[in-house]
């Protein structure tokens, strides 16, 4: 285990709920909850449907767990993680449509956070990081948006003035650049949960991460997500709450 200098300032635990759908449960919500600070809630494209999102804003009003739109392609099928090409307006218009439809369930979308292949996309692409932009701009230019620190979503949200909240993955592997490694590739998960914590830490105290070739990477970060649909999802991240615990204040970002 790595040596940590302690920080004063705060950091956010948060996951990916919610990725049900109709008879189909993934990962243990409810579980989660007791754990995590701020929920990003699947809208109904990639996974989710109605009854579960008012499930999962009820149990999470009623733990003060922060809800945030988990927006994602049109893909259902493909559980949001196979990159569709929109135009601007399109793709800007389907997001606005998922945080309305979040909105329904919860008191205030307190933030909005892209999934999986739309995630990674408008990492690195700046029409859909545009697009991003727009929704939220149109929604609402106080809500906060959830993404990777140097990416160009980060640059173009920055850029349109909206409020910039730095993501950690500590079970995700990192490239040399900052980049996620794609999930088809060897070193994208990692495994050992000792690994896991020690990595989230580091993240969330010295704003470092260290990829697949050693490389030590700036990753500053205000937030950690731990993935709930991974097997032992719940003990992992009981463990990363309990190491980041010993380090620093764990609250939600989003008020």
């Amino acid at each position: 285990m790595t040596s940590f200098d302690a920080s004063a300032r705060s950091v956010d635990l948060n996951a990916d709920l919610g990725e049900g759908f109709g008879a189909w449960r993934l990962g243990d919500d409810d579980a989660l909850l007791d754990v995590v600070t701020s929920a990003n809630v699947a809208c109904g494209f990639h996974a989710g449907d109605p009854s579960t999102m008012y499930r999962v804003c009820r149990t999470a009003a009623e733990k003060g767990v922060a809800v945030g739109a988990q927006v994602g392609y049109r893909d259902l099928a493909g559980f949001g993680r196979r990159r569709i090409d929109y135009s601007r307006t399109e793709l800007r218009d389907d997001i606005l449509y998922q945080i309305g439809a979040l909105s329904a369930f919860c008191d205030r979308v307190r933030y909005l956070k892209p999934h999986g292949a739309l995630y990674n996309t408008a990492a690195v692409d700046r029409l859909q990081a545009g697009a991003v932009v727009d929704a939220v701009l149109a929604w609402d230019p106080q809500l906060p948006v959830l993404c990777q620190p140097g990416s160009v979503l980060a640059e173009a949200a920055a850029e349109a003035g909206l409020t910039v909240v730095g993501e950690g993955f500590a079970d995700r592997g990192y490239l040399a650049d900052g980049r996620l490694v794609p999930r088809s590739e060897a070193g994208a998960l990692v495994h050992e949960p000792a690994d896991v914590v020690d990595r989230a830490v580091r993240m969330a105290v010295s704003s470092e991460v260290v990829a697949v070739d050693g490389t030590v990477v700036a990753c500053p970060v205000r937030s950690i997500c731990v993935h709930g649909d991974t097997s032992g999802a719940v003990e992992l991240a009981r463990a990363v709450r309990a190491g980041l615990d010993g380090h620093l204040e764990v609250r939600a970002f989003a008020g």
